[in-house]
């Protein structure tokens, strides 16, 4: 399956809408937009990830590189929508505690 990224770009906020699959196949891609979006200074960049069906701890070095660049240039990362099996792959790893994660509530979005 293939990876799908559109880019929205408003003053300080950054959103980032992916809709497919994460892993070694299409990272590169993923990997290639976050940096260009974490290393601009005094952005939200928020990914959301509600049409991510699935991602593999590629996907979970993506973002925890892209949250050390963030960090170095002063900007947030946040992660919104993830589905349940993609939010569990953050909560197994602890992520869900050191990054800003929101997942999808039942029954509708938080």
């Amino acid at each position: 399956m293939e990876l799908d990224i559109r880019v929205e770009k408003d003053n300080d906020q950054i959103a980032i809408f992916l809709t497919g699959e994460i892993d070694a196949f299409t990272a590169p891609k993923l990997k290639e937009e976050l940096a260009k979006c974490t290393v601009q200074s005094g952005k939200i960049i928020q990914v959301d990830l509600e049409q991510v069906e699935y991602m593999d701890s590629t996907g979970l070095g993506i973002f925890i590189g892209a949250l050390k660049s963030a960090k170095e240039h002063d900007s947030s990362l946040k992660l919104v929508h993830l589905q349940d099996r993609v939010f569990r792959l953050f909560k197994i790893t602890g992520l869900d505690e050191i990054m800003d994660i929101k997942p999808v509530i039942q029954g509708g979005k938080q």
